[in-house]
């Protein structure tokens, strides 16, 4: 069997019509109100998610361990239409 390794970055932008709120709910498999632009987006039915931690430096403020609180607080800080609200890194190993 070959080797198999496959690496993407992805930029989700508001410009592009991207929500890093939707983009979370979708990766993590929950269901998250954006309070950007008021849609819930609800992922719960999702299977196959088998972690779902957030990792925040030792200094960030403790309340973005919340993944509602952290991506909403993104959409809400950056004003502008083409804002870039993350990276998607995609990394897949053998």
């Amino acid at each position: 069997m070959a080797d198999s390794f496959h690496f993407s970055v992805n930029i989700i932008s508001r410009g592009k019509g991207k929500s890093a709120v939707a983009s979370a709910a979708y990766i993590s498999g929950e269901k998250i109100k954006n309070e950007w632009d008021g849609v819930t987006h609800d992922y719960t039915k999702k299977q196959g998610v088998i972690s779902k931690e957030i990792y925040l430096p030792d200094h960030a403020p403790k309340e973005y361990k919340d993944r509602k609180t952290l991506w909403n607080s993104v959409e809400l800080f950056e004003k502008n239409s083409n804002a870039q609200l993350a990276r998607n890194f995609i990394i897949s190993l053998q």
